[in-house]
């Protein structure tokens, strides 16, 4: 058996679709160098980080993702890890149906490409596919790792992957989330963003519905800033797999994760429903957020491209539903709406 590692050159933008990609097709690491969050870090008044100077113009704009394959003597084998929750039919799948697959390496490169290129259908990708090479067993079970640290999400929020130590202070809440396995690793100006909202927001009262919740971190967030109770959908199958799976790491049990859409959803009078999801998505869902919130609910919507606001802004009022706070990182919006 051998490492192939594949080099993805991209967009912040498409970033995290490639990464839940690439694990849905099976990769065993996935390592992201974005020169943002490195900006972010060092641009931070409060942080400690120090670069020379030249040193933040030269980190460019690209982000780069690398992924680690083991190849044996009869080629590639794809397909996520855990298969429990995959139909053979591909249902609930985002990038098809893969699992059991043995595929040479040329082929398996351009099954990647193509999958690039279906990412590129509604998401900017940039250069994409930028090569492969063999590397050495102890080089990749070390260098996916070496670019995931722990951080501060929010005043009292800290992540950390499961290889670290966090730093942690009186009064820190320290979620474990290991990286490349679903959607939203918190680095991410979206899941920040919505993640500094619900620290503000949460109380003991707070019924919460997490749409989209990806590797269910703002579900598990929500319940260890001690939200009365969580509820979390995700329309992929795995996605739910792998929050079931942190949330039974993180001691939240309590949390219920569910395969779905919000018309899936039978409860109603949620005190927050946050949706960390595209801009598409949410001008889609808006019309029917109100019926599914408590008379003074909060919507905390995030995922959305600054290009895209003003469309996401009209079905919020077309929807009855008032923007009472915008916040902006960057390129992309959130926004906390309440019923009109």
């Amino acid at each position: 058996m051998q490492w192939v590692e594949i080099s993805i050159v991209t967009t912040e933008e498409a970033s995290d679709a490639i990464c839940e990609m690439l694990a849905q097709i099976g990769a065993d690491g996935i390592a992201v160098s974005d020169p943002y969050e490195i900006r972010r870090i060092i641009e931070d008044p409060e942080s400690l980080a120090y670069a020379d100077d030249g040193y933040i113009d030269s980190l460019g704009t690209d982000v780069v993702v690398k992924a680690y394959f083991a190849e044996f003597d009869d080629g590639i084998r794809l397909g996520p890890k855990n298969e429990e929750y995959i139909s053979e039919a591909g249902v609930g799948m985002i990038y098809g149906n893969i699992v059991n697959t043995v595929m040479s390496t040329e082929d398996a490169m351009q099954l990647i490409k193509d999958k690039l290129a279906d990412i590129g259908e509604f998401l900017d990708v940039g250069k994409g596919f930028d090569g492969w090479k063999y590397v050495k067993d102890e080089d990749w079970a070390n260098n996916w790792k070496a670019d995931y640290k722990a951080f501060r999400i929010s005043d009292r929020v800290i992540i950390c992957p499961s290889w670290l130590e966090p730093e942690a202070e009186e009064g820190d809440i320290v979620v474990m989330l290991d990286p490349g396995s679903a959607f939203g690793t918190g680095t991410h100006e979206t899941t920040s963003m919505c993640a500094e909202l619900l620290d503000r927001y949460i109380t003991a009262e707070t019924k919460l519905l997490d749409l989209g919740t990806g590797s269910g971190i703002l579900a598990i967030i929500a319940s260890k800033l001690g939200a009365g109770s969580v509820t979390a959908y995700d329309i992929d199958r795995l996605a739910v797999d792998v929050a079931i799976d942190n949330c039974r790491k993180n001691d939240c049990p309590d949390i219920g994760c569910y395969t779905g859409e919000l018309k899936d959803v039978e409860d109603e009078g949620f005190s927050i429903i946050v949706a960390n999801i595209i801009s598409d998505v949410i001008s889609s869902i808006a019309g029917d957020i109100p019926a599914k919130l408590a008379e003074d609910g909060l919507f905390i919507c995030s995922g959305i491209i600054n290009t895209k606001k003003d469309k996401v802004e009209k079905a919020l009022a077309d929807a009855g539903l008032v923007i009472v706070e915008k916040h902006e990182k960057n390129d992309w919006m959130a926004y906390v709406c309440k019923r009109g």
